[in-house]
């Protein structure tokens, strides 16, 4: 990925005129570090090398607001929108951060975060997800069960993957390997119960019920079935999408965010309350309130 033979990658300098490490470097240097491996952790290396790449081509050698403003404007041309490219300056942030507690970068540019619109969330109807089932069993009875469990615990596809069967104990399961990095304990509705009942039966793999699953294929076995429904156009109908039917369903029955949260493992509130508007009850407390002045 990184062109170490390009006579442009020199060092650049920060805002005072100290010649700094370019960003190859100080991914070299700090990439282990900062980010575990994984799907994430690639991703970021590529932002940086976007970032990389763009600062040679503009001859940008500081790092400082007119780069973040430079990068802004490019990225809005090739079509990004703000929520990634506020993505792709945590990157750069957290790397120039950490050269900067080294003593390496005596200022740091204002990494104000972007706007992001809070766009429709998209989930399933309960037709919707039949009609992906139906289509998704003749790809293989596995990632169907896996659909099924994932809409209703809200798991990432990872947390499902990586289970083991120690990890599930009568009606309730623990997911180790999350995205916050902190273990959490659920219950299972009865659905999800006869999911796991149904792979301790058919799963040659006896370390964990998802085991056999390969996220490649699983991917591949899902667009399958999608394209078979009135749902094949439509870009936001990923394997994803289940964990926001999962939070969905949660808030249209009434359950308070602060459970939701919890049930999910979001790292922040705010990151729940975006299922908040779909609850018809979260809201009646403030009518209740207005009531009882005028009595």
């Amino acid at each position: 990925m990184w062109n170490r033979n390009n006579s442009d990658t020199i060092g650049c300098t920060d805002v005072w005129g100290i010649m700094t490490d370019n960003l190859i470097e100080l991914w070299e240097n700090y990439g282990d570090l900062l980010w575990e491996d994984g799907k994430h952790k690639e991703a970021c290396r590529a932002y940086v090398d976007e970032i990389h790449r763009y600062m040679l081509i503009s001859k940008h050698r500081s790092y400082d607001n007119a780069l973040l403003d430079g990068l802004t404007i490019h990225f809005r041309q090739k079509g990004n929108r703000n929520s990634t490219i506020n993505r792709k300056f945590a990157s750069l942030s957290k790397i120039l951060r950490k050269h900067q507690r080294n003593g390496g970068l005596a200022n740091l540019p204002d990494f104000s975060k972007l706007p992001e619109r809070n766009g429709r969330i998209r989930y399933l109807t309960h037709q919707e997800e039949q009609s992906l089932l139906e289509r998704l069993e003749p790809e293989s009875h596995h990632y169907a069960q896996l659909s099924r469990f994932l809409a209703e615990t809200g798991a990432r596809i990872g947390e499902a993957l990586q289970l083991n069967w120690v990890d599930i104990v009568s009606d309730h399961v623990t997911f180790w390997e999350t995205k916050s990095h902190r273990p959490r304990t659920i219950p299972l509705s009865l659905r999800a119960q006869k999911v796991i009942e149904r792979q301790r039966m058919m799963v040659a793999d006896k370390s964990g019920p998802f085991r056999n699953v390969a996220y490649a294929k699983f991917r591949k076995g899902w667009n399958n079935a999608k394209d078979g429904t009135e749902m094949r156009d439509d870009p936001q109908v990923v394997p994803h999408v289940l964990r926001h039917t999962c939070a969905s369903r949660l808030a249209q029955a009434g359950v308070d965010i602060k459970r939701i949260q919890e049930f999910l493992g979001h790292r922040t509130l705010s990151m729940t309350l975006r299922y908040a508007h779909l609850s018809p009850k979260h809201l009646n407390v403030c009518a209740e309130a207005l009531n009882g002045l005028r009595n």
